[in-house]
């Protein structure tokens, strides 16, 4: 079973951490790069789109969505 890595960031001034595997904290690095932006502010514009269920799982599906069909978070 892969292990989480748990990272703080800061949501709207407020810390929180959030737990992914090795491979989805990879690919948000990447798609941070490749965006110009820090991954505490893609994790914040995933943030602000996701209408229910956790953090992580919602940088999941986004993660998926952006492999999936190449959309970036605007």
């Amino acid at each position: 079973m892969p292990q989480l890595t748990k990272r703080s960031v800061a949501l709207r001034g407020h810390p929180t951490s959030v737990a992914l595997e090795d491979d989805f904290w990879a690919a948000l690095d990447r798609w941070a790069k490749t965006d110009h932006v820090s991954v505490p502010v893609l994790i914040s514009r995933i943030d602000e789109t996701r209408q229910e269920g956790s953090l992580a799982s919602a940088i999941r599906v986004q993660i998926l969505k952006h492999v999936q069909d190449g959309r970036t978070m605007n």
